[in-house]
């Protein structure tokens, strides 16, 4: 893949994306959420891409992965106003509709092409196919830390807001219960495990699901900007205070110096 086939994939999305933001104030300030995530991912992508020692070409294609691997999330909201998945529609599914539809990879070699829709097929998944083999699952596993990293950074700087002030889908409709966590939660982080999404019912249990996606995270280099952003204690702060999450959150940091 060429450098300027890349420049041509921004240029569609930022036409592409461009539409959306025709709706409701509440509309444009969610549907702004996920442009600036995009962006974020694929700043992301290029420290991960830096890090890990990519070639100029494989780097180029992780590129692609992070500037596609959401854009089934416009679609998905204007149909359904929502971002959660369970509520409307699988959001990678529709972004390879997305991709094919308004045949953005055309022109680009087949094989690499296969390689983008894979990534952007399985990045949200609890966890990839087994049979998935490299090349593929190396911008798997990219786009999959990629996401979580600015996922972090939205999650910690939008909860810093006023409630009025924040997007209304950052916390897919769960209420913000302070002095409440469920326990089946609290369980899954301390045993070193992924907090399933269908198991949290406030955002304290979606804080404490994305603490525990330090156990999904595959680069070294996603461990090391992890630590230097210090997101995870941000998010640990403003959880009740009890000894079984503090023993949780703990066994969480000390696993990204492992």
């Amino acid at each position: 893949m060429k450098k300027n086939q890349l420049d041509a994939l921004h240029s569609w999305f930022d036409s592409y994306v461009e539409p959306f933001l025709a709706t409701d104030r509440e509309g444009v300030q969610n549907i702004r959420l996920k442009i600036e995530h995009t962006r974020k991912v694929c700043e992301v992508m290029a420290l991960l891409s830096d890090g890990e020692g990519l070639s100029e070409n494989e780097a180029i294609i992780a590129a692609a992965v992070a500037l596609l691997h959401d854009v089934g999330r416009f679609p998905q909201y204007r149909r359904w106003r929502t971002f959660l998945d369970s509520d409307s529609d699988n959001h990678a599914r529709l972004a390879i509709d997305v991709i094919r539809e308004e045949k953005v990879l055309a022109g680009i070699d087949p094989s690499e092409q296969l390689l983008i829709e894979e990534a952007v097929r399985f990045h949200n998944m609890l966890a990839p196919p087994a049979g998935i083999q490299s090349p593929t699952r190396k911008y798997i596993n990219l786009i999959r830390d990629a996401d979580k990293l600015d996922i972090w950074r939205v999650f910690v700087e939008m909860l810093a807001l006023p409630p009025e002030q924040r997007p209304s889908a950052i916390t897919l409709g769960l209420e913000d219960l302070p002095g409440t966590v469920s326990e089946s939660c609290i369980v899954m982080l301390n045993a070193g495990s992924i907090v399933r999404l269908d198991s949290i019912l406030c955002v304290n249990d979606f804080r404490l699901l994305q603490i525990s996606w330090v156990y999904d995270l595959t680069c070294d280099t996603s461990r090391r900007i992890l630590r230097e952003r210090g997101y995870i204690p941000v998010l640990a702060a403003s959880l009740p205070e009890r000894a079984d999450i503090r023993e949780a959150v703990s066994k969480a940091l000390a696993s990204l110096s492992a």
